[in-house]
């Protein structure tokens, strides 16, 4: 990191600090009125899930890289822990959740410094949990989003460059989208698209911003590698499994039926598509595998997440294979291709996530979730489809191209790609100065 950039960035922590004290914000009367204790709790915990989920991510992207890559590849998750956490904080949940803006964004005004968090109102769609836990579960799903792309330029972007992309990305792409999707007043929300817990605000967002980041730093110079730790890949998916829980599930707000079926069809979805990745695998003449077992199980967990809580557990299971059996052609297909997309973040994160929207537009009931206006495709009715069709199209278009953009600007600023020698040394050790 170069020193320049690091005194204007420590400038500009300086100033945040200052701003807290001109702005402390110091709570009211805190209202505990209609707020259950079971349902914070388990939120509590969910909470806590889902950050987990961003160090087994690290994991999962580490065990997969070269081994002179691996420090560097799971620092990007692990930064992006700190790096958003100050952005959201700051005004990044107020662009997501703060008085819309035509639909499109929030007002980064309106919880500026959690101004207005800690004694405010519940959220309306979490009424029993206090205002300022709901703040901060949406936040790990904004800590993990950026750090899910960093499969698709893994060994070939510098450090200070990713800061200041995950900083765009978070500012200009994810709390809109979030916004769009989940505030009562956003487009996609009026237009009646269903996202139970992510897929399109995290999975698609992530895995097309990931598409344009392979297309334009193009191919590293030794594309060919080994994973590292394959030990790694497991231990990353377990934590990845076990966070998702929290993912899914606490996205029911409450500590009830809805969460266990939500539970339920998370469990269900990711073991048929872990299952089914091999089988196909074996199918078309290769071995079964670790590898293959884990990317199969994230497959899934990211094509149930918008369905989740809308689906019953038979659908589930159709989810899980069905996605599988895309996602891995995809897989197959990219290898065919120029794209070196490193760790196939977009066949698996951006097709899954599709995958899961369309689906969630077939089998979407009323009867699971009464939320559910609108009943899916294989129930004879066609609007909640054609809304996902429409949603899936305009969200793609927006996160591609969108990522295109801040990539260009990104380059402008600061460089994107290490030197030559860089890469060929390793970026653990000529960003680092650090070794496995």
């Amino acid at each position: 990191m170069s020193r320049r950039f690091a005194l204007i960035t420590f400038s500009l922590l300086l100033i945040i600090v200052a701003g807290c004290f001109i702005f402390p914000n110091v709570p009211g009367v805190i209202n505990s009125e209609n707020i259950n204790a079971a349902d914070t709790a388990w939120m509590l915990t969910a909470t806590a899930l889902v950050l987990i989920m961003t160090p087994g991510l690290a994991f999962f992207y580490g065990g997969m890289v070269n081994k002179k890559n691996v420090l560097s590849t799971m620092l990007q998750s692990f930064i992006s822990m700190a790096l958003i956490t100050i952005i959201w904080v700051v005004f990044g949940f107020s662009l997501a959740f703060g008085d819309s803006f035509h639909g499109v964004v929030g007002n980064p005004k309106t919880f500026f410094l959690m101004n207005h968090v800690a004694d405010g109102p519940a959220w309306k769609f979490a009424p029993t949990i206090p205002f300022i836990l709901f703040a901060f579960y949406q936040l790990k799903f904004a800590i993990i989003t950026p750090a899910l792309i960093t499969g698709a330029f893994a060994e070939r972007m510098k450090f200070t460059a990713y800061l200041l992309f995950i900083t765009l990305f978070c500012i200009f792409i994810y709390c809109p989208l979030a916004h769009a999707t989940w505030h009562p007043d956003g487009l996609l929300a009026k237009l009646g698209v269903l996202d139970f817990a992510g897929g399109t605000v995290v999975h698609m967002s992530a895995g097309w911003a990931a598409l344009a980041s392979a297309l334009y730093l193009k191919r590293r110079n030794e594309p060919a590698h080994n994973p590292a730790r394959i030990t790694y890949v497991l231990l990353g998916t377990g934590l990845l499994w076990f966070g998702w829980f929290g993912f899914n599930a606490g996205s029911a707000f409450h500590a009830d039926t809805l969460a266990a079926i939500s539970i339920a069809t998370t469990s269900t979805a990711s073991a048929a598509a872990a299952f089914t990745w091999i089988i196909f695998d074996v199918v078309r003449g290769r071995k079964p595998g670790a590898m293959g077992t884990c990317i199969g199980a994230v497959v899934g967990l990211v094509a149930i997440t918008p369905a989740a809580g809308f689906i019953s557990i038979p659908q589930s299971f159709v989810v899980g294979v069905v996605s599988s059996v895309v996602s891995n052609l995809m897989v197959e297909w990219r290898t065919k291709t120029s794209i070196d997309d490193t760790l196939d973040v977009f066949p698996c994160h951006g097709v899954g996530g599709m995958m899961g929207m369309l689906l969630t537009g077939v089998f979407a009931s009323s009867h699971v979730n009464s939320a559910v206006v609108d009943n899916g495709l294989v129930y004879g009715e066609t609007k909640l489809f054609v809304a996902h069709l429409f949603g899936m199209l305009a969200v793609s278009f927006f996160a591609f191209f969108g990522t295109m953009l801040l990539l260009k600007i990104t380059n402008i600023i600061i460089p994107l790609r290490v030197s030559e020698e860089e890469e060929r040394a390793g970026l653990d050790w000529s960003l680092h100065e650090e070794k496995l």
